[in-house]
């Protein structure tokens, strides 16, 4: 499934901006000004890197991701062996801090399952579930340099006997300080309607602004029309 998003070479993994940005705006339905290839500071999606660390070390039943580092077309990823805890790097750089326990199942089908799941969840919390939540408090993100920057994400699985989890939103929170703020989002994975588990991405906020109704309707709009223009063909 992700063999398109990602090089291997002999002794690293690089990811070029086509394949950063294929994978945001086809897979994960993120239309972040980062992922976009001609983008002049462009950034791998996070979600990638979550995607590739699932498919080669597998699910464990308590799982901790921490963004530690911007991936670009010339990062050099190094996969080292997997353990408890572990970090992917560049060259003596930590990118992605992994922080793994309990039982761990390398079932294709669920690794499959569940980074399509989250990172469709992921992909569609901007605008829709952000923009909203800090609206409950009067502030919104700087329309023209909105940074929300993906800090770490966990997941928690009550057990691995399970095959195609889905993911629905819980309960998010969003507290901030000045200018500068934290997004917390929440959900529930299920299977066959049960809970078999749950989970968080968390992201931080900068350039936090008065809230004002026309500017969102305005972004909004522009949201929406550059997906129409973008969305390539999968």
């Amino acid at each position: 499934m992700l063999s398109p998003f990602y090089q291997q070479h002999a002794d690293h993994i690089s990811i070029s901006r086509e394949q950063g940005c294929r994978f945001a705006k086809c897979v994960a339905d993120d239309y972040n000004p980062l992922h976009d290839k001609d983008a002049k500071r462009f950034c791998v999606p996070g979600d990638l890197l979550f995607a590739l660390v699932l498919s080669r070390y597998g699910i464990s039943k308590k799982m901790e991701f921490t963004f530690a580092g911007m991936v670009d077309e010339n990062t050099k990823l190094n996969f080292p062996e997997g353990g408890e805890e572990f970090a992917i790097t560049s060259g003596e750089k930590v990118m992605l801090r992994v922080k793994r326990e309990g039982e761990n199942s390398t079932c294709q089908t669920l690794t499959d399952s569940l980074i399509k799941n989250y990172v469709e969840f992921s992909g569609t919390t901007f605008p829709h579930v952000i923009i909203p939540l800090m609206g409950k408090q009067d502030v919104m993100i700087n329309p023209s340099r909105p940074m929300v920057i993906y800090e770490s994400m966990l997941i928690n699985l009550d057990n691995l006997a399970i095959t195609a989890p889905t993911l629905e939103f819980a309960e998010p929170d969003f507290e901030y300080t000045g200018k500068r703020g934290k997004i917390t989002l929440r959900f529930n994975l299920l299977e066959n309607g049960k809970k078999v588990g749950s989970g968080e991405k968390h992201m931080l906020v900068s350039g936090i602004r008065e809230y004002c109704q026309e500017t969102v309707d305005d972004l909004i709009t522009f949201y929406n029309q550059r997906k129409e223009t973008l969305k390539p063909v999968a």
